[in-house]
């Protein structure tokens, strides 16, 4: 059988992360963000921030122990068994596919404001056009996310240099809704980091992939932090928050402020650019998981298959771009991607007590390990855990609901089919 190209030195796998993690999340989100939080938006980033890294560290160090594209069915398979490794892996595809959809569709609306076309039709040609590209190969895909990227961030620092003239003109202490509004708009834009995690998955088709992944998962933590802050604090300097609250293009709106309409359609283009980016690598990472899993032998062999043309797994491909294209009718925005939030908290909380399990049980003293302990008991995986179930306590309660729902979902998917393709 075909295996996957190593191919994605340290800098392209540091900026495909950029990219992912600079997406809808800052161009569309920091609008309904900023109507929770108030003028203390810089805040809420650094909070939502701080739960991201904290897990960072914990992905770091199992991404070092387990170089595998299946990456967290692989982390969790070796630490707590066959079921709860399917139920993260469900909940990852989950968040890829509807995430993947729901971005698919930000690009439509930004496509049609601009030109008047159908926004149901847009997002499904976006989604085909996604599945060439991806399987043509992760080098050409890695590209394209490149030159996406380096786009993405141009349009985010004009938006920071246009506030600069305007810091210090309004008090950043203004909350909206006090601190639980602070809170909730800080796990609101958590949604906006995704996408870290996934290149963990890309670890089969990256040179020395137990140091480089590690290594890209902090940088680009580090680089999408700097940039989301000062985007906040610049946003609400040059417009105020409420009138941010209610933009269907908030970014293009604190240009068209300064500049003038011109400037809206540009800061609309790039957020094309930059949506398009966050669902092309949704998928890509989607597609590597279900990949991965295969290679698991959880679900049929049949999506390990890797084409000997662009070596690159196209049945996982094509299944995780098709099931995408049935989610073009999901709901708002904000619900998906809090529903989204909520799979990726539930499975940090996994995710973080793999690294406690293999510490205290398969201890080994190689590759990179996340810092401070006490004794063998890592203190950051455990405060990994702490913030997730804080965040998740903090979503509303029907996206709580439609999560366990989900979670629920994939127990009977496993019960049913017993997963047992060998």
């Amino acid at each position: 059988m075909a295996e996957l190209e190593r191919s994605l030195s340290l800098w392209q796998l540091t900026l495909m992360s950029v990219g992912i993690i600079l997406g809808a999340g800052i161009y569309v989100i920091i609008g309904e963000a900023v109507g929770l939080s108030g003028n203390f938006i810089w805040l809420s980033f650094i909070i939502s921030a701080s739960v991201a890294m904290l897990t960072a560290f914990s992905y770091a160090e199992l991404s070092s122990r387990f170089p595998k594209a299946g990456a967290e069915y692989v982390y969790v398979e070796n630490s707590f068994g066959d079921i709860m490794a399917w139920i993260v892996a469900w909940l990852l595809l989950a968040g890829s596919i509807v995430g993947g959809a729901t971005v698919a569709m930000g690009f439509a609306q930004y496509f049609s404001a601009l030109f008047n076309t159908p926004v149901f039709h847009v997002a499904l040609v976006l989604l085909f056009i996604i599945g060439l590209i991806l399987v043509i190969g992760v080098r050409q895909t890695s590209k394209i996310t490149i030159l996406f990227t380096a786009i993405e961030i141009i349009g985010l620092l004009i938006v920071i240099l246009i506030g600069i003239p305007y810091i210090g003109s309004i008090n950043y202490f203004e909350a909206a809704h006090g601190f639980k509004g602070i809170i909730e708009a800080g796990a609101l834009i958590f949604f906006g980091y995704i996408g870290f995690e996934g290149i963990t998955r890309l670890a089969e088709e990256t040179k020395n992939p137990e140091k480089n992944i590690p290594k890209a998962i902090m940088y680009s933590m580090i680089i999408t932090t700097i940039i989301y802050i000062l985007v906040g604090i610049s946003a609400v300097s040059v417009v105020s928050w409420d009138e941010l609250s209610m933009a269907q293009a908030p970014l293009a709106l604190v240009a068209e402020k300064v500049f003038g309409e011109q400037s809206f359609i540009i800061l609309s283009f790039i957020a094309l650019f930059s949506t398009f980016n966050t669902a092309l690598m949704m998928l890509l990472t989607g597609s590597r998981l279900v990949y991965g899993v295969a290679q698991q032998q959880a679900i049929p062999k049949v999506f390990a298959l890797v084409g000997n043309r662009f070596r690159t797994p196209w049945i996982a491909i094509t299944f995780i771009v098709f099931v995408a294209m049935l989610f073009l009718f999901v709901g708002d925005l904000k619900t998906i991607a809090n529903l989204t939030n909520f799979t990726i908290f539930a499975v940090f909380i996994v995710i973080n007590a793999s690294v406690i399990y293999f510490r205290y049980k398969k201890p080994t003293n190689s590759g990179f390990k996340a810092p401070f302990s006490v004794g063998k008991f890592p203190v950051i995986p455990f405060l990994g855990i702490i913030t997730s179930l804080f965040m998740i306590a903090n979503l509303t309660y029907g996206v709580i609901i439609l999560g366990l729902f989900l979670i629920i979902i994939g127990f009977l998917v496993d019960l049913i089919l017993n997963l047992k393709y060998k």
